[in-house]
């Protein structure tokens, strides 16, 4: 139980960092996240979208449309699906913050060596494999 409180208190602390980081550029953390999947994945749907997320504090549709009105994605119909797309000016953010807020992270992690960060990331997909079960 302590190993998890240690956990959870360590990714609050990145949680918070990364907030006030993105605050920036007026972003919230699961709204990096969006433009952080989209940008690679431009046309995927909303639910792939929805299924990559690692960040989802509330209604997917809403994260969207929050992102539509700020003109950072469109949404198209095809089909019977919504595909996403970044606009002109979510490229140019995407192409700004995801670079930069990586950086920022890795400088969080630097205390650790990247054989270090290679271990962590493996414990993590396993303990996130064995919660899901």
């Amino acid at each position: 139980m302590l190993a998890w409180l240690r956990l959870a208190r360590v990714f609050q602390k990145v949680d918070r960092a990364s907030a006030a980081h993105l605050r920036r550029w007026y972003l919230s953390v699961a709204q990096f996240d969006v433009l952080a999947h989209v940008g690679p994945a431009e046309g995927c749907t909303q639910q792939e979208l929805a299924d990559r997320l690692l960040v989802t504090k509330g209604n997917v549709t809403q994260l969207l449309d929050k992102l539509e009105l700020r003109g950072l994605i469109v949404r198209c119909q095809e089909g019977r699906t919504n595909c996403l797309y970044l606009t002109p000016a979510g490229r140019q953010l995407y192409a700004e913050v995801v670079p930069a807020h990586e950086a920022f992270i890795d400088e969080r992690l630097s205390v650790l060596s990247p054989a270090e960060q290679g271990q962590l990331l493996a414990l993590l997909r396993k303990l996130d494999h064995a919660v899901d079960e």
